[in-house]
């Protein structure tokens, strides 16, 4: 016991972290305990059938979805998190001072840039695609 006394840092810090991340270790642990014991059961086959917002299903069908939905709801994280990180550091400008501008304009810039190549290869066109064919005479 002497030997893990003497490993650990002797700060009142660090052993309140300790405390600290067990009882959040045994809190989760005792709610997910309580919720099995507690909570009720049903073998039923309505428990296994799909709802949407408690409601049951309107349509028996899987409705597929395009990857478009996809593609732009990661599109929204980037630049979501784009705008986290500029208030981060808006919050800290006047510490950052030029230097920091300048990281933040070419941060921007980067993006910026990928947004304009999203748009230009067509990644946010909902459009159905037409293939227009050129008339037969039409040598240019």
């Amino acid at each position: 016991m002497t030997e893990l006394l003497k490993i650990f840092p002797d700060s009142p810090e660090f052993w309140g972290t300790i405390v600290y991340v067990v009882a959040v270790f045994l809190l989760c642990g005792l709610m997910l305990g309580l919720s099995w014991l507690l909570g009720g059961r049903s073998g039923a086959r309505a428990r296994n059938e799909p709802f949407e917002s408690g409601v049951v299903s309107a349509s028996p069908e899987r409705l597929r979805l395009s990857a478009k939905f996809y593609l732009v709801a990661v599109f929204f994280v980037i630049f979501d998190v784009e705008a986290l990180f500029l208030y981060a550091w808006a919050v800290s400008v006047r510490e950052a001072g030029w230097p920091g501008l300048i990281e933040a304009c070419i941060f921007v810039g980067v993006l910026g840039a990928s947004l304009v190549y999203l748009i230009r290869v067509g990644a946010l066109d909902w459009s159905p695609h037409t293939h227009r064919r050129r008339p037969s005479g039409d040598n240019s």
